[in-house]
């Protein structure tokens, strides 16, 4: 028997860095909404109640950034700069440039907008075909969002983290060996009251009863008080949850980050189209888990390298897979685009609990191969 755990954490959409991740993202579809060929490559930076906004834009015509981020921040939840942050009160500092024309002049013939390499994966271990401890450390973090804004437990505030370890046998999940959960709440309310109120809203309401049993570890708040937080507790950036944003490490990663960028970028665009032919290749029972990898020169059209590892679960060679792949899909940057109809105001969706295994996500639909 092949015993071993596994372990991959989430965060809420209110975490510094995830706002940062929503801030450019909602950036991006307001451009996209306006203009479909809109070049976009933001990064934000958040610190107190501060936020930083630079990048490139080139775009017909232009949106109003900061009251656009601002309702962003109230949405997530941010009122108040003694604990966090307060979007009524932050300073927003925009620097915005026009893209340069170096970049510009590969991917206007329909050339990768940057060099790099990308990965996609799937696996059968749940049903969206993502790996079992990033699915559920995902879904702890969307319900703890959840019980927030529903006022299910009021005392809560934004920022929060979940982590959770997989015991596998065979590769195979087994049941859940420990379940951290860090959030960020009033000062009125006690350490107790806050795991017995975690445990039975967000634990108890997610997790499966055959995955816990007595010798499963729960840990709410491990150092007792989480009142600071948010950009007040700890700086936030753009990109700095890559491994959250895709299979909480079960995969490799290429190094590149999804949050601002259009579609031309191929950090992004090729990413989700090698997820979309890994979930398909599992989906058609062509293997039980594949890895795909992809690289690309920039702009040049035809990708550099395809790679692609099933780690034993195949009937097939990895060779013959990697020329289905070639004769069914065109992986040029301008053939993705139209394949997953990525020109569109679609990414603040993706931004948090995961761009992958979700549901109504262009590349997450299954077709017969």
């Amino acid at each position: 028997m092949n015993k071993y755990y596994f372990t991959s954490e989430s965060v809420t959409e209110g975490h510094p860095d995830k706002l940062c991740d929503t801030i450019s993202d909602c950036i991006l579809d307001g451009y996209l909404n306006l203009d479909k060929n809109a070049r976009v490559a933001v990064e934000t930076f958040v610190s107190g109640n501060t936020i930083t906004i630079a990048g490139q834009i080139t775009a017909n015509g232009e949106i109003d950034i900061e009251k656009l981020v601002r309702e962003k921040i109230k949405e997530i939840g941010y009122d108040n700069e003694k604990t966090d942050m307060d979007y009524r009160t932050c300073k927003i500092n925009i620097n915005i440039t026009k893209q340069s024309p170096d970049i510009a002049k590969g991917v206007d013939i329909g050339g990768a907008g940057d060099q790099g390499i990308m990965f996609g994966y799937a696996c059968s271990d749940t049903c969206e075909y993502m790996p079992y401890a990033i699915s559920i450390a995902h879904k702890l973090a969307k319900r703890l969002t959840e019980v927030r804004k529903n006022k299910i437990l009021d005392y809560l505030r934004p920022d929060g983290k979940t982590q959770v370890t997989v015991e596998y046998e065979n590769d195979i999940p087994k049941r859940i060996e420990t379940i951290l959960i860090s959030t960020q709440h009033l000062e009125n309310v006690t350490q107790d009251k806050l795991k017995e109120d975690i445990t039975n809203e967000v634990i108890k309401a997610v997790i499966p009863e055959n995955m816990i049993d007595e010798n499963t570890k729960i840990y709410v708040n491990p150092t007792g008080r989480f009142v600071i937080g948010g950009p007040l507790g700890d700086t936030g950036l753009t990109g700095r949850k890559i491994i959250v944003d895709t299979y909480g490490g079960y995969s490799r990663h290429g190094g590149g980050a999804f949050s601002g960028k259009d579609p031309s970028k191929v950090d992004r665009s090729a990413t989700y189209m090698l997820r979309h032919i890994a979930k398909n290749l599992v989906a058609n029972d062509y293997c039980k888990k594949c890895e795909i990898q992809i690289s690309y020169a920039i702009g040049m059209k035809e990708p550099l390298s395809i790679y692609i590892n099933t780690f034993g679960t195949s009937q097939k060679s990895e060779g013959e897979l990697v020329n289905l792949v070639k004769e069914k899909f065109d992986l040029t940057p301008d053939g993705i685009i139209k394949y997953l109809d990525l020109k569109r105001p679609i990414y603040e969706k993706t931004t948090n609990y995961g761009h992958f295994g979700k549901e109504n996500l262009p590349w997450e639909k299954i077709i017969k191969m």
